[in-house]
């Protein structure tokens, strides 16, 4: 396996008539959802062995969303179903270019339920890249067991990657969410994370100090997505910034999702950071150009098509001593 991925599954419906306040929309589109199933359809489209550690409601909708991973290629030895617990419901409004207005259920979801066992662990130590998320955080048992899966792959010098994924439906108040993030970072290579939750996820306004305080924690990479000003990426001494691709935005829901799976692509075939952003920002852009997210996911030509039509977007190269930190990268330890 190339890269398993803990987090959440869910059941999306976007509004078929366009341009409506979701009281006056009739019909919806159903589509896989959630973040962690969306980076990982967007990682099997190009190309990678991908697995999902999850939970979905024992119900009606679940042959349709491991129907549609199966159809995927993901592997979904370890969703499991549990009754008594529901998988998690959006509704989208689907008013282009601004308007995504979203009603999310998550009263008793059914993937704050996963456990993680030996079996689980070893699946995770036979892997190169372990991903999850802020999400997975919100309740127990899924909170121990993401920090298990991370304590598990970190043992085993393998890649960790935290999405902050913050949903005020799943907390109580910002700060706690980010405290408790913040107990995760111990065994956390890199961070995706908008400017929102940047500021939860270190208690910090300010830039410089939030990317300074995760390198201090033992982060090796962060990532800032700025949405409409494109994305930054940081390294011990090192900053990188890219302007987003100039596709035309349908749908903005989801661009977070397809910029996490061309990017990771990127960062898991060792190609430089600046390149791995330009996957990322090609991939956010192929899916903002369309309505839904992991039906939109490109596949490896068609990214790859979007990137040399647009080779005069590059990555600005920075040296910035002033965020280094006190943590130094481990040499045996990729970021």
């Amino acid at each position: 396996m190339d890269v398993c991925i803990l987090g959440r599954i869910g059941y999306d419906l976007y509004a078929v008539e366009h341009n409506r306040p979701m009281a006056e929309v009739r019909h919806f589109e159903r589509q896989l959802g959630g973040s962690s199933a969306n980076m990982a359809v967007g990682l099997a489209r190009l190309g990678l062995k991908v697995g999902l550690i999850s939970c979905i409601g024992k119900d009606l909708l679940a042959d349709y969303l491991i129907g549609f991973l199966q159809q995927e290629g993901v592997d979904r030895k370890f969703v499991r179903l549990v009754e008594g617990f529901d998988t998690s419901l959006c509704l989208t409004e689907v008013s282009p270019p601004e308007s995504f207005a979203q009603v999310f259920y998550r009263s008793k979801p059914a993937d704050t339920q996963v456990r993680i066992g030996e079996a689980e662990r070893e699946y995770i130590r036979r892997t190169k890249m372990l991903v999850t998320n802020g999400t997975s955080l919100a309740a127990s048992p899924s909170r121990e067991a993401t920090l298990d899966a991370l304590r598990t792959a970190h043992g085993a010098g393998i890649r960790t990657v935290f999405d902050m994924d913050y949903r005020s439906s799943s907390w109580k108040a910002p700060q706690d969410a980010g405290q408790v993030a913040r107990t995760a970072l111990q065994w956390v290579d890199g961070i995706l994370a908008n400017e929102t939750e940047l500021s939860i996820l270190t208690a910090n306004d300010d830039a410089q100090q939030q990317v300074r305080n995760l390198f201090d924690s033992g982060v090796k990479l962060v990532v800032r997505k700025l949405g409409p000003k494109g994305v930054e990426a940081h390294t011990a001494g090192q900053s990188f910034g890219m302007r987003p691709f100039p596709l035309p935005v349908v749908c903005a829901v989801g661009g977070g999702d397809g910029f996490a799976a061309g990017f990771l692509y990127g960062l898991f075939r060792g190609l430089p950071i600046q390149e791995s952003l330009r996957y990322g920002n090609a991939a956010a852009a192929v899916v903002v150009s369309q309505v839904t997210c992991s039906e939109a996911m490109p596949r490896l030509p068609e990214l790859e098509k979007v990137i040399h039509s647009h080779s005069d977007l590059t990555a600005t190269v920075e040296r910035d001593e002033k965020l280094t930190g006190s943590a130094q990268p481990e040499p045996t330890r990729r970021i």
